[in-house]
């Protein structure tokens, strides 16, 4: 039976996992793979989540199931997170809430969710969009389309193209949106943007889906989910996907959640009974471990103010970053202009340079990054600034 079924070809992005760590160049770049590091290269476990760890162990008695929804005081903590502790949405308890397996697993219970509703649904992602959104949502069996969203001339969002293809839509339509940190450009919708996508959303009754994966490393906690909330308030329904792995730094644990907004307490109850249903076909229960650490970081006020301090040093480390990489470019009297890399937010940024050009850049000079161009700033150091504008220079 098997000998049907041959090789596939490896993940461009995870292949490049291997090509670096076999790099024998002192001098090798590692811009691919989306995770935090920080000056010496290591993905360090934040202070406050390493002591949460511990008092959990200290504490933790039994290993039996948490349960279909998963860890109560996870689920609160990351709804407060979201929509904002003294939201009437979550006053009126409107929300269904599940945790899931990373933020993966929410967005593929979230379009299993979808797929449960009658009708030929269309959901639309911005183009381009994360890697991974694509095979999530179509392997449900769900129609994709794209809608414009990047200009790669300003390294801008070209909301204006955006807004046209919104305003086509209804109904029959769910819209993807990055809630802040967009992966892979960096380029987010301006507040005045999301006021206008929750307008035509409000009007036209297509369903927003938010995948908001890295809440605090772009302007702040607060600030990152100002548009999101915004929507909220204005839309009856509206579906939310949520990671840890980022701004938690629980990357191996596996840890989100699913949120969906509904028009009454009626109908969330009702929802919750659909989502852990979709669960229980799927993966059955969430790992518990870092729903445990989160809600032990949120729950506590000492933990909570050390992490909060913890992830704005990473989101400044990144803004830092960028105004380096870019001052090290305009050194190197390279005439293109790469004045976006300051203007956009969170870990990613397109370059804007050729697959050609990117070849090079790993071939002569060990700097590795995405075909499309799309870099890890995260994955840089002041040591290296330098050294990677002089490669560019030497590409362009």
């Amino acid at each position: 039976m098997f000998d049907q079924l041959n090789a596939l070809p490896a993940d461009p992005l995870l292949g490049l996992i291997s090509q670096f760590r076999d790099d024998p160049n002192p001098k090798k770049v590692d811009l691919g793979v989306g995770v935090y590091r920080d000056e010496s290269g290591h993905t360090a476990i934040m202070s406050a989540v390493q002591k949460a760890a511990q008092q959990h162990l200290e504490t933790e008695d039994s290993k039996t199931y948490i349960g279909p929804g998963g860890v109560p005081g996870f689920i609160q903590g990351v709804k407060s997170l979201v929509f904002g502790k003294d939201s009437s949405i979550l006053k009126d308890e409107r929300i269904a809430a599940i945790q899931t397996p990373g933020g993966c697993g929410a967005l593929r219970v979230g379009a299993e969710l979808i797929k449960r509703v009658k009708g030929e649904l269309t959901v639309w992602v911005s183009d381009p969009t994360w890697a991974n959104h694509i095979p999530l949502i179509k392997s449900a069996g769900l129609n994709i389309k794209t809608y414009p969203y990047f200009d790669h001339s300003t390294g801008a969002v070209n909301f204006t193209a955006m807004d046209e293809q919104l305003a086509q839509l209804g109904p029959t339509d769910i819209v993807l949106l990055h809630g802040c940190c967009h992966n892979p450009t960096g380029a987010d919708l301006s507040f005045e943007n999301w006021q206008q996508v929750a307008s035509r959303a409000a009007q036209n009754g297509f369903i927003p889906f938010v995948d908001i994966a890295y809440q605090g490393l772009g302007d702040g906690l607060e600030e990152d989910v100002k548009g999101v909330r915004y929507l909220a308030e204005k839309v009856d329904e509206m579906i939310v996907a949520t990671s840890c792995s980022k701004n938690f730094g629980l990357y191996r644990e596996r840890t989100g959640s699913l949120l969906i907004q509904t028009k009454s307490k009626e109908q969330a109850q009702a929802i919750q009974t659909q989502i852990q249903d979709v669960a229980r076909a799927n993966y059955s229960m969430s790992p518990a471990y870092g729903g445990f650490l989160v809600d032990l970081v949120l729950s506590n006020d000492s933990l909570r103010t050390e992490w909060e301090a913890e992830l704005n040093s990473m989101a400044l480390r990144v803004k830092s970053l960028r105004a380096g990489l870019l001052k090290q470019i305009q050194l190197q009297g390279i005439e293109q202009d790469f004045s976006f890399i300051t203007q956009q937010k969170g870990m990613f940024s397109y370059l804007g340079i050729t697959k050609e050009q990117v070849q090079r850049l790993k071939s002569e000079y060990s700097i590795y990054m995405a075909d499309s161009s799309r870099v890890n700033v995260a994955g840089l150091n002041t040591h290296c600034l330098e050294y990677v504008a002089q490669s560019l220079k030497a590409v362009l």
